[in-house]
């Protein structure tokens, strides 16, 4: 499962084993687990939330949706190369 950054205590990461859903991230408070926040990337370059299950504070979340936006093409291309795809499916 790619690691890709840590925010304070917060984890941002994506499962290996995403069966074909659209680009996405789960943060996660200091390592992977069942119950973490998820969050779609956009075909705008953007993310939305689709789930806070891990309760992270709304000012935190905020700052983190920033952060997921900002790296958007980061993170579609540690996608790619994880999941060896040439082409990205979006939420929306």
């Amino acid at each position: 499962m790619p690691n890709l950054f840590r925010f304070g205590k917060y984890l941002v990461y994506f499962w290996s084993n995403e069966n074909g859903e659209p680009i996405h991230v789960h943060i996660g408070e200091g390592k992977p687990g069942a119950n973490t926040t998820k969050v779609w990337l956009t075909s705008s370059g953007g993310c939305i939330l689709a789930n806070n299950n891990s309760h992270i504070p709304q000012n935190v979340l905020n700052d983190l949706l920033d952060i997921i936006s900002a790296q958007f093409f980061m993170i579609c291309s540690k996608w790619k190369q994880h999941f060896c795809v040439n082409e990205i499916t979006f939420y929306c």
